[in-house]
């Protein structure tokens, strides 16, 4: 018994792993063999430790069958995967990057709502979760009286994804078939460099896409070669996955993607006022839901977050805000639901509260240039007298002046272009400052000391001789 106990282990090992893993490339392969090859890509042994082991594993499995498993069993299967994943996803774990919370995902895609019809992608898809929560949220929509056509297109010709990393790229894939979708089309390789690995699943997929709902990944550097395909470069990978969902979704197209906080209030840097320019020209962003500063802390991530929801097509002309940064998040006190409750109440008008309110970023825009044109009028002086300074170096060059008397005159248009470069750089300021996105409550009570150095100098000393009349009083006990 032994003998065949190791024999069957070989075979598995051997033979059946390596079989799998060679199944994408048999002429013509079907998708689910794609899909099953991909799942095993990664996988070079059984990590079961022993044979016996192996075979009792494989006996439990044998149970679940189509008689014996029905889609609320399947639902069950598909939450204990996302839970082995949410464990991933903790702080020390090698996940951490790949997850995003729970009530993040979900009320993303409850704001998108995806119809079925439309394709759905996220370029840096992790392990899924995005996708998945969209399949669910579908086929609810659906209910009981969905049609054949409607499942087909569904489980089949809906969900696209991106992923980059070896070992993510194959449990997204097994997420996604534990949820129900039969045919997910996911491509392995850089979406920035469009560097492929394998994009056998990924055949036949649109260029845009209806929806994207992301979380790309945030605070990495890449290098030149990730940056060939933008108008605007940077390394900052949160820009260049913005530029890369502007270039893939389709005209009144819906998206919604986790961005940090940092590239909405950066100004100083051409890359990141550029890429928002595009956004507010091409795309209406018509809400920023400003995130609890602890959301992405339990996956090693303690960077503030916001989501955008935007719809390409039209520009965007107000913004409306919902600040739920001063919840507090931990590990032990989660985000939940619940303290969303007031977000899904008031997004339907977009009305104002304690903790909403309204951006004319059309009105700041156009506010702002009109100061930074004033301003810019004012180099007609200084351009008339550079203009003045070129005329009179031309005629002593001709004339063969003295060079004291050339270099006087070429100091003069110097500081005429430098007064110049100035005042466009200061009025370029001003028109940058406008897309400053940040999302800063009107209503939130400061708790800035705006008490002047004066004053607190005054109460410093007022103390100190408290202090002083306190210590004589004790010493005379």
């Amino acid at each position: 018994m032994e003998s065949t106990t190791n024999a069957f282990y070989d075979f598995v090992n051997t033979l059946l792993i390596p079989h799998l893993k060679a199944l994408r490339d048999k002429p013509n392969a079907t998708p689910r063999q794609k899909v099953m090859s991909e799942i095993m890509s990664s996988v070079d042994r059984t990590r079961v430790d022993t044979q016996r082991n192996l075979l009792d594993v494989l006996d439990k499995i044998h149970e679940i069958s189509l008689d014996t498993v029905d889609d609320t069993h399947v639902f069950a299967l598909s939450q204990i995967y996302e839970g082995l994943l949410l464990k991933m996803g903790e702080k020390g774990n090698d996940g951490g990057q790949f997850f995003t919370p729970r009530e993040v995902i979900r009320a993303i895609v409850e704001v998108i709502a995806p119809k079925v019809g439309e394709t759905v992608c996220d370029p840096c898809c992790g392990t899924g979760g995005f996708l998945a929560q969209a399949y669910e949220f579908m086929r609810g929509q659906l209910g009981e009286n969905a049609t054949g056509d409607q499942i087909e297109t569904l489980k089949h010709k809906t969900f696209y994804g991106r992923e980059k990393e070896n070992l993510v790229y194959p449990i997204a894939l097994a997420n996604l078939v534990l949820h129900g979708i039969d045919e997910p089309h996911l491509w392995h390789g850089n979406t920035l460099t469009r560097e492929e690995i394998y994009g056998g699943l990924y055949q036949n997929a649109p260029g845009q896409f209806e929806v994207i709902v992301t979380n790309p990944p945030f605070g990495g550097k890449e290098g030149e070669d990730a940056q060939t395909r933008f108008a605007y470069k940077s390394r900052a990978t949160e820009v260049l996955f913005l530029q890369d969902v502007m270039e893939t979704l389709k005209t009144g197209g819906r998206c919604a993607i986790v961005l940090p906080e940092g590239i909405l209030f950066q100004t100083n840097q051409d890359a990141f006022v550029k890429t928002k320019r595009r956004l507010l020209d091409t795309c209406d962003l018509w809400c920023v839901l400003s995130l609890p500063g602890g959301v992405f802390t339990a996956t090693g991530a303690g960077v503030k977050t916001n989501v955008l929801f935007f719809t390409k097509g039209r520009p965007t002309e107000k913004i409306w805000y919902f600040d739920l940064s001063d919840v507090k998040v931990a590990k032990k006190t989660p985000f939940t639901r619940q303290q969303l409750a007031e977000f899904y109440k008031l997004l339907p008008d977009r009305a104002d509260s304690e903790r909403s309110w309204t951006l004319d970023i059309a009105k700041r825009r156009r506010d702002a240039k009109t100061e930074a044109d004033k301003l810019r009028a004012t180099t007609a002086e200084p351009k008339a007298r550079l203009k003045k300074h070129q005329e009179q170096l031309d005629l002593l060059k001709k004339a063969k002046a003295k060079p004291e008397k050339l270099e006087e005159v070429k100091k003069l248009i110097t500081a005429c272009e430098r007064e110049i470069r100035e005042i466009e750089s200061k009025a370029q300021t001003i028109e940058d400052a406008a897309f400053d996105l940040k999302a800063v409550n009107p209503s939130a009570k400061s708790t800035e000391d705006t008490r002047s150095s004066a004053e607190l100098m005054d109460l410093i000393e007022t103390k100190g001789r408290e202090v002083l009349e306190l210590l004589g009083t004790l010493r005379s006990l």
